[in-house]
């Protein structure tokens, strides 16, 4: 899609990030978990980092990232939190370059990897990502 740029999400865009980090939330919002997410968008070295999609003052998609150490190796690995893109500009790419953006400040930055879950019941979601990445056969628990 032409006419999208990627960057880092900054401390004026609150007001275009809200509406989408809503849409990613299913239109639940608890005040205090989006304060704090902004609040970590957007303090430098937090760990926890957003790129934004925009088409022209319109922020038309985000990714969520957070980068941690790991063992096994002395770079950091990357989590993929938040994916979402606006209804109305799905299916037109900017998933898919928002994840080659995060892909090139991963090679940048030198991570050991990026990784992220997926509903296995989210088509779309999973068509993209078996273009992109490696289906590891794990299950996942929760404490």
């Amino acid at each position: 899609m032409t006419g999208i740029v990627i960057r880092p999400i900054e401390d004026t865009d609150f007001g275009a990030w809200l509406p989408l980090w809503d849409g990613n939330n299913n239109g639940q919002r608890n005040q205090g978990v989006t304060t704090s997410t902004w609040d970590r968008l957007t303090t430098a070295n937090s760990g926890v980092y957003g790129l934004g999609a925009f088409k022209g003052s319109e922020m038309v998609g985000l990714l969520h990232y957070i980068t941690h150490p790991v063992t096994g190796h002395i770079e950091p690995a990357c989590y993929m939190q938040d994916l979402y893109v606006s209804d109305n500009h799905r299916r037109t790419g900017i998933a898919s370059q928002l994840i080659k953006e995060l892909a090139k400040v991963g090679q940048y930055k030198n991570w050991t990897r990026i990784y992220w879950f997926a509903e296995s019941t989210d088509e779309a979601a999973q068509a993209l990502y078996q273009k992109i990445g490696n289906k590891l056969d794990f299950t996942l628990h929760v404490m």
